[in-house]
């Protein structure tokens, strides 16, 4: 945060700052109001434990529930100190490989603030089966919809970044369209999840394991591979296969859908989560998602491999392999020790094409 306020580049102006940096700005305003409190709640734990204050022990007068909105108050939020980098990410890379200024670059910016912001006011909906009130379930189901609004400006602002853009099929661009179709995926059925008719329906069953990997595997990994491949070169010097790198996009994202899909139709029809055994008319359904997690583990070990290779093997990357903008792009890869010989003045937006 101090360094974002403090060190830009001069001429780097808030609104000249990449996205990226925007995103990680909202992660540490998240991570640093959030962590505390789950810190406090362990303290609390182990004086309970230890000292016998009743805290959250109901035998010693204390209330489990509060432990779960504390726990929860943290754990929400959690999920967009994973998310919102991944946001980052793919707004960098859709930009380089539309070879446009990307569309609504203020709104994407204050969206990840709103999604900080907004992401500390909706972990009641993990407790609406928990003996909560309707009143208060009322007002957290309409909150969690609200937090809709802003992932949904950054997935439809980058859809119009690609619209008539002159794309190219590198694989980091492949993983940002699988990005966002997962994402869009993982969002839309957590929606679902926020109406208290049907969570109470889904609590604790399988759709809400798929709902999950949907945002944190087919989100968060797809924009972390994203940004591994985009960035490969850049942090190497070195180019890896390209024909192998898509191949591995391809495979994560067909095994990924292979594995988490039939879970939201099981969890619909009622299986459980943290079940060993289940019925035998979830057999298939089960089947098909360890046949993708197979196909989704190859995807995953195929880069190691050509990223290794690479390190010997791979051709030189020059400065700029991708035709990127951006400040990163203008030094060498890797890049030196200081980044600059000579600190750079910015004149222009971090996306001018």
């Amino acid at each position: 945060i101090v360094t974002v306020h403090r060190m830009r580049a001069p001429g780097l102006t808030w609104f000249r700052l990449p996205l990226f940096v925007w995103a990680q700005y909202a992660t540490s305003l998240v991570m640093i109001l959030g962590t505390p409190v789950v810190a406090i709640t362990l303290v609390l734990v182990m004086a309970e434990r230890t000292l016998g204050l009743p805290v959250f022990d109901p035998t010693l007068g204390g209330d489990p529930v509060l432990f779960q909105h504390l726990f929860w108050f943290y754990s929400h939020p959690a999920v967009y100190i994973m998310i919102l980098p991944a946001m980052g990410v793919i707004s960098e890379i859709v930009q380089a490989f539309s070879r446009k200024n990307i569309f609504g670059y203020s709104f994407i910016a204050f969206s990840s603030l709103a999604i900080a912001v907004i992401g500390f006011l909706v972990w009641g909906h993990h407790l609406f089966i928990a003996g909560q009130s309707v009143y208060a379930g009322l007002i957290f189901s309409f909150i969690s919809f609200l937090v809709a609004i802003p992932s949904a400006i950054k997935t439809f602002n980058w859809t119009a970044t690609i619209y008539k853009g002159s794309i190219s099929f590198e694989s980091p661009m492949l993983y940002a369209f699988g990005f966002i179709g997962l994402f869009t995926i993982g969002g839309l059925t957590g929606l679902f999840l926020s109406a208290m008719g049907l969570d109470i329906h889904m609590h604790d069953t399988y759709f809400v394991v798929a709902h999950f990997h949907y945002i944190m595997v087919g989100g968060a990994i797809m924009a972390f591979l994203g940004g591994l491949h985009f960035w490969w070169p850049k942090i190497t010097g070195r180019l890896y296969a390209e024909g192998w790198a898509k191949v591995a996009a391809v495979m994560v994202f067909l095994g990924f859908n292979l594995t988490f899909f039939p879970q939201f139709l099981a969890g619909y029809l009622g299986m459980p989560r943290r079940y060993h055994e289940y019925p035998p008319e979830f057999q298939v359904l089960n089947v098909l998602s360890s046949a993708g997690a197979s196909i989704l583990g190859v995807g995953y070990l195929l880069p190691m491999f050509y990223l290794a290779w690479s390190l010997r093997y791979g051709k030189p990357a020059g400065a700029n392999p991708w035709g990127a903008s951006g400040l990163e792009w203008e030094t060498t890869s890797p890049p030196p020790t200081e980044n600059f010989a000579v600190t750079p003045t910015v004149t222009e937006s971090p996306y001018n094409y």
